[in-house]
């Protein structure tokens, strides 16, 4: 068994996730989430789909981009 890298739990069916050359063991989806997901700079919630980004700032969508000011992001392409 291995341990969560979050929770610490020792889970039979733990599984690791690489990221940035840093390999994480996890026991579920929510705990690699709770660690490895970033967080939006506007609202703070927790990014797991693509979201959007300037330079290094990421955000959930280009609704919160826009209230912090950043112009030109879009949540999809038409």
């Amino acid at each position: 068994m291995a341990q969560c890298d979050l929770c610490g739990n020792d889970y039979e069916r733990a599984f690791q996730v690489t990221m940035d050359g840093q390999t994480h063991t996890f026991d579920s989806f929510e705990c690699a989430i709770q660690k490895l997901a970033p967080n939006c700079a506007h609202c703070g919630c927790r990014v797991i789909g693509h979201g959007v980004e300037k330079g290094d700032t990421v955000y959930c969508c280009a609704h919160c981009a826009s209230q912090d000011g950043v112009t030109g992001l879009t949540d999809s392409v038409s």
